[in-house]
């Protein structure tokens, strides 16, 4: 279940926390896995008129759901046809290198061109992005100021959830210098956690993606719950302390025991490593859990590609039944902890949530105005 109406309050939220800075909307992967179509809607109905997506195909859903807005590609150019797809959906490259702006001056020679563009600057991820001398340079070039036309420079930070983390300031410190050459034009820096670092990072955008999902920015601060996974309850059968459970004959019931399958496993996105034993994650933090009802119930072996097994003997006999759901994470069980018993984050089991899960959203009218 995806509930809109949480999508919606948990924007609102990061916005008065940003004040008179703008918040985009991060919706590549297809809005974290919920649905471009429907998560684009709830989020325009909260004033947000800027979106950033991955690529062109991600690009062109969201201007269908949102005609009007403003939608930053992030991936790069890298054709005269891509350059000429973007200006046909009225899709805003972001420029990513020396190439990227090569492709883009190409095009924008054109008579009648829209020449907007955003210019990414790396300041210490090491990922995409102009270097700082580069993106200065460029500043200075009288020329290819006046063949394209920035609308955003942006960077993104590497360790904005770790609030005191030195390279924090540096990175700051590094984009404002680019800011400098680019007098005028808009700036974006921090991302979910990033703009909980305080209002010198906010700059004209911030670009929040977990936080606005439900997940949570830092420890801090709790969003509403967004997304409820769940499983249907297959069977549930009686074993005996002594009996093994799933694969590898990893994990030896210590006691007798009422062992739920659910219809969930690997290949739906509930991680292997989050199995209750015979992973190397066991080696470092406890296994994963389901909920039902509100109490917790720990994963059995291995998670297996279609099933999992939990362990539900402390509910008592006759209580947990097929036909049941059991939740991965949602209200019970928030999504930041299902992400740590399988040593990852709520992003990864966002977006990897599997086309096999039937997505219902609440909310929509509201979102919709329909």
């Amino acid at each position: 279940m995806v509930d809109l109406r949480a999508l919606r309050s948990n924007y609102r939220a990061l916005a008065k926390v940003v004040g008179r800075a703008r918040v985009a909307g991060i919706v590549k992967a297809d809005a974290y896995g919920l649905g471009i179509a429907q998560v684009v809607p709830a989020l325009t109905a909260e004033g947000c008129d800027t979106f950033f997506v991955a690529t062109a195909d991600e690009g062109m859903a969201t201007r269908r759901a949102a005609p009007d807005a403003r939608i930053f590609v992030l991936n790069s150019l890298f054709s005269e046809d891509a350059a000429a797809l973007f200006a046909s959906q009225r899709l805003t490259p972001v420029l990513n290198g020396a190439t990227d702006i090569a492709l883009w001056e190409r095009h924008c020679a054109k008579p009648g061109t829209d020449k907007s563009c955003a210019i990414q600057v790396d300041t210490g991820l090491n990922r995409l992005g102009l270097t700082v001398p580069q993106a200065i340079a460029y500043a200075a070039d009288n020329a290819l100021t006046r063949a394209i036309e920035p609308v955003l420079l942006m960077s993104h930070l590497a360790c904005g959830d770790e609030r005191d983390h030195p390279l924090n300031r540096k990175q700051l410190a590094a984009f404002n210098a680019v800011r400098a050459a680019f007098p005028g034009v808009a700036a974006s820096l921090a991302n979910s956690s990033g703009l909980l670092l305080g209002r010198e990072f906010h700059l004209d955008l911030v670009r929040p993606g977990i936080a606005v999902y439900g997940g949570a920015p830092s420890s801090s601060v709790t969003m509403k719950t967004v997304v409820t996974a769940e499983a249907r309850i297959l069977q549930v059968r009686r074993a005996q302390a002594g009996d093994v459970v799933s694969y590898g004959a990893t994990q030896v019931l210590e006691r007798d025991s009422l062992i739920a399958i659910a219809a969930v496993g690997y290949a739906d996105g509930l991680l292997r490593s989050s199995s209750g034993s015979g992973v190397p994650m066991r080696a470092l933090r406890p296994g994963g859990f389901g909920a039902i009802r509100g109490q917790r119930v720990p994963i059995l072996g291995r998670v297996t590609m279609d099933l999992t097994m939990f362990d539900v003997t402390d509910l008592g006999p006759d209580t947990v039944l097929p036909g049941n759901f059991i939740q991965l994470f949602g209200p019970d069980l928030p999504i930041d902890e299902a992400a740590s018993a399988a040593g990852t984050i709520a992003y990864e089991l966002l977006t990897g949530l599997s086309r096999r899960y039937t997505r219902f959203h609440v909310g929509i009218d509201e979102a919709t105005g329909a």
